[in-house]
């Protein structure tokens, strides 16, 4: 018949069978879907004497998995296990940790305790791998009995007669007590709920401000501390000698040492009371930070607006500026400092002149001199006065200059003014009357003279003392006489001045003389 189905050949059906049968094998073995990977993850461990491969993989006692292989790591003595993962044990974390631990008697082998991480740390894809230092492996009984070997026994019976003496041995203390060390210790569990009570806020403080994240960090940073230990171990086996060495300082300064336990309690309450200051100072910072946060954030513009000011001002000291005139002016400030200590000289004896000015000169310029020319002037204006009339007699001039007509005067009585040691030498005179005197009077010797002495603490002159022995009253019949000596000695004072004046135009034509 045209519409029956044609027989497959026995081949065929033996090769398809062939084909469910391995496939069932397959499946029964492996327990995976054909062409699919479950998620693995590596765990590097010290040793994996004690774990075999397809030993199950648990998490809080849930089987998730199992060991598929077990590689060497090179280079070490350790090894990698390799764990195949379901589904359900995902996500696994970075700061995941791996501990292959015993099973119960009736199960015997191992197992591996996985632990996935904290939900705040970042996922391990599939291939990833645990470090060595997120793995541990069981002790092993004969561990222990090979690290008791002889001298650590002895080590442990000696620590063991110790605490029995220290907890059985009767001593006093300093309160009086006569008991054991173990009464004493119970009688210190007293104080174990206050001790725990601060225990409780020590490890709330250890919680941080962000317990899922600061809690994490400090487990984090212990692990990698302990890391290095692992790393350094010689540094560690130092580190535990010399701790044994300062543990014993310690024990000889016991009486130093409990005097500072003492003084632990006020250093804390002052300690306490720093902190609360600084808590109250914690808020005004935070508003402070917050205050100047836009003002930083402006600081890179600023800074990068300051830059064509620094070029420029770097030239601007630059040596062919200022730089260069610094280095000019440097033998000016060198002269310029040693003036100003020269100058440290000079001013004193400045302010000595000055002074001598205020209190002697200028007082005593303004006396009035009270004689019989009295017009009621201060001095030094008829000095002023002198010198006008001098300009006045001296108006003629020849070739030589100007020059001043003197008219000599006759009498019997010879007057001599200056002396011979003077510049204009002694000069001397007629005169019809003998002169009364001179005012203020001679006193016969010449007065003391100090160079030692200030100036400005002289006492001003008295200018209206007596003309001399022979001064006769004011109204007689001599005071004519006495002007005409007082004129006399005017004219002989302005002719001494006049020939002072002369005397480099003489030097000067006699010169011219000699020359022709």
């Amino acid at each position: 018949m045209a519409g029956r189905r044609k027989k497959r050949s026995p081949v065929t059906i033996g090769i398809i069978a062939l084909v469910v049968a391995l496939l069932a094998l397959f499946l029964g073995f492996t327990k995976d879907i054909p062409f699919t990977h479950g998620y693995e993850l590596k765990a590097q461990f010290e040793s994996a004497n004690a774990i075999r491969p397809n030993s199950p993989v648990r998490i809080a006692g849930v089987e998730v998995g199992k060991v598929k292989r077990v590689e060497p790591l090179q280079g070490t003595d350790a090894a990698v296990l390799v764990l195949e993962l379901k589904r359900a044990a995902l996500p696994i974390h970075e700061d995941a940790t791996a501990k292959i631990r015993p099973r119960i008697f009736l199960e015997g082998n191992f197992f591996v305790d996985l632990k996935p991480g904290s939900p705040g740390s970042p996922d391990i894809p599939s291939g990833g791998t645990l470090k060595i230092t997120q793995t541990a492996t069981p002790v092993q009984l004969d561990q222990v009995l090979t690290s008791l070997q002889s001298d650590s026994r002895e080590d442990l019976k000696a620590v063991l007669d110790g605490l029995n003496t220290a907890f059985n041995d009767r001593s006093t203390d300093q309160s009086g007590r006569h008991e054991t060390a173990s009464r004493s210790f119970n009688r210190a569990l007293d104080d174990i709920p206050a001790g725990e009570r601060s225990t409780a806020i020590v490890l709330q403080a250890l919680l941080g401000t962000e317990p899922d994240r600061d809690l994490a960090r400090l487990i984090r940073g212990t692990a990698a501390t302990a890391d290095a230990l692992d790393r350094n171990e010689g540094a560690l086996q130092d580190l535990i000698t010399n701790l044994n060495l300062t543990t014993a300082t310690f024990a000889g300064e016991s009486d130093n040492l409990r005097r500072s336990i003492r003084e632990l309690a006020p250093t804390l309450r002052n300690a306490n009371a720093a902190f609360t200051s600084l808590n109250d100072a914690f808020p005004p910072t935070r508003a402070f930070a917050r205050e100047i946060l836009p003002g930083v954030r402006e600081t890179p513009a600023t800074i990068d607006a300051a830059f064509p000011w620094i070029e420029q001002t770097r030239k601007l000291v630059g040596k062919p500026e200022l730089g260069g005139l610094a280095e000019e002016l440097s033998p000016a400030t060198r002269d310029l400092a040693k003036l100003i200590d020269r100058a440290e000289q000079l001013l004193p004896q400045t302010d000595l002149a000055a002074k001598c000015v205020r209190d002697v000169v200028l007082p005593a310029g303004d006396l009035v001199v009270h004689d019989e020319f009295n017009d009621g002037a201060e001095n030094y204006k008829e000095f002023f006065y002198a010198l006008v009339g001098i300009a006045g007699e001296g108006q003629n001039s020849d070739g030589n200059g100007m020059y001043v007509r003197f008219q000599t005067g006759g009498g019997t009585h010879t007057v001599s003014l200056g002396s011979k040691s003077s510049s204009s030498g002694q000069l001397f005179g007629n005169d019809v009357e003998v002169p009364l005197g001179n005012r203020p009077a001679y006193p016969g010797r010449r007065p003391p003279y100090n160079p030692t002495f200030p100036c400005y603490k002289n006492p001003l002159p008295d200018v209206n003392g007596p003309a001399a022995a022979r001064s006769l009253p004011p109204g007689t019949a001599s005071t004519a006489r006495v002007s005409g000596s007082r004129d006399w000695l005017r004219r002989q004072a302005d002719l001494a001045a006049v020939r002072a004046k002369l005397k480099p135009f003489a030097r000067r034509r006699s010169a011219e003389t000699k020359a022709k």
